[in-house]
């Protein structure tokens, strides 16, 4: 239909055009004024306590103590529980959150302007690597991490960027397509970058130097801090595409642990939700896939503009990590995520791959023509609270999601 084929040329065109600038990092009350006082935003569709996985439940407790809405874990989860916590999807909030996805008032977020659309979107600080809190940990050590980035790595990174005006993102992944990233599970370029475009204006701003160093050791030594950077510029980049009649571009695809949730931008804040998938990839030593948990997060978002398992081929090093097979079979997820797109995109190309554009724009209807599900690379977490992450994988996002928004889209446009 014509009216389809314009609303994607227009859904599509809007990414493309998109100029997300990290400019702050300040808390997250303040960056989102309905976050309030006993409320989680979480990753994922709409869930409540009692559907939660482990992880998420264990991720739930531990922020209810890091607010001081509890004592200790226990009297965090018996809260709620008994209702006595709000917990609304962090797309509600032009936010986005990985794995677990927990925010909260006090939390810092970096916060992504789409200098092109004047929308701004939201994502807290990458922990790092091992017993973190996206992952479901909520020991003294993660929650002893979580006050360090919120009364001075938060701060002080907020400080540098004002000063500096902001930093250009989109230049940055395309360099680091060039270096091997593919930006969900391999981000060792683009952190690197990017902490070489901040150290002067951390020098600059940050006068404590015990702090400074704190700050610049943290991130060189976290080869996942550009993820969250990444997550908050897809929000930005997509919110735009939200709400155009007839189109049929995935606009957000995420998941809790328990469903996974995409939205579509002809039907507007719909979700159209089904069982979240199981991983497959490989494990730390001591784990296996008996331990794992189903996919979560909301870090999908990078999927859908085109980067992530999208972007596989410029990325070989990951196939091997996430259990996808020799690096040579990199390429062909890219190709493949071809086949259900809308378009290559221009400024994001793969060298390796003979420049060839990032697949971008998931196109529902393509997907179940093709019946080519879109592929995403993911971190595995233990089932159990507490515990963490405990491999890499790759996942498929489920079918039904994308028949029920077919169907959708049919109806709202009349076709039988």
């Amino acid at each position: 239909m014509e009216t389809i084929r314009t609303a994607n040329d227009t859904a599509l065109s809007r990414i493309f055009a998109a100029e997300p600038v990290l400019v702050d990092v300040i808390p997250a009350s303040e960056a989102i004024p309905a976050l309030t006082e006993r409320m989680i935003l979480h990753a994922g569709p709409p869930i409540t306590w009692d559907r939660m996985c482990g992880p998420m439940q264990g991720a739930v407790a531990g922020i209810a103590v890091f607010e001081g809405w509890a004592p200790d874990l226990d009297a965090a989860a018996a809260m709620a529980a008994a209702g006595d916590i709000a917990f609304h999807p962090n797309h509600h909030f032009d936010a986005v959150g990985p794995m677990t996805g927990m925010t909260t008032m006090s939390q810092p977020v970096m916060v992504v302007e789409n200098r092109a659309f004047g929308n701004r979107a939201f994502c807290t600080v990458n922990e790092g690597l091992g017993k973190v809190m996206r992952f479901g940990g909520n020991d003294a050590e993660v929650l002893d991490r979580l006050r360090w980035l919120r009364d001075e790595f938060g701060p002080s990174l907020g400080a540098a960027l004002r000063a500096r005006g902001g930093i250009g993102l989109k230049a940055i992944v395309a360099r680091g397509l060039g270096m091997g990233d593919e930006m969900h599970q391999r981000n060792v370029a683009c952190s690197g970058l990017f902490l070489r475009e901040i150290a002067p204006d951390l020098a600059r701003t940050c006068e404590d130097r015990a702090a400074l160093a704190r700050a610049l050791a943290f991130i060189a030594a976290n080869d996942q801090f550009f993820l969250n950077v990444a997550m908050a510029m897809g929000k930005a980049m997509m919110d735009p595409t939200r709400g155009i009649e007839g189109a049929t571009l995935v606009t957000a695809m995420c998941r809790n642990g328990t469903d996974f949730g995409i939205r579509v931008s002809g039907t507007g804040d719909r979700w159209f939700t089904a069982p979240v998938e199981m991983p497959e990839g490989l494990y730390f030593p001591g784990y296996s896939a008996a331990d794992a948990n189903p996919d979560m997060g909301d870090s999908t978002i990078v999927e859908t503009i085109g980067l992530g398992g999208f972007a596989m081929a410029a990325a070989p090093a990951v196939a091997g990590f996430v259990g996808a097979g020799a690096p040579s079979a990199a390429a062909n997820f890219t190709r493949t995520m071809s086949e259900i797109t809308m378009g290559a995109n221009p400024e994001w190309t793969i060298p390796g791959a003979d420049y060839l554009g990032t697949p971008t724009g998931i196109d529902i209807r393509r997907v179940v023509d093709t019946g080519l599900a879109p592929v995403i690379n993911t971190g595995i977490a233990h089932r159990e609270p507490g515990i963490g992450q405990v491999g890499a994988g790759i996942v498929r996002a489920p079918m039904a999601c994308f028949t029920q928004a077919v169907r959708a889209i049919a109806e709202e446009l009349g076709v039988a």
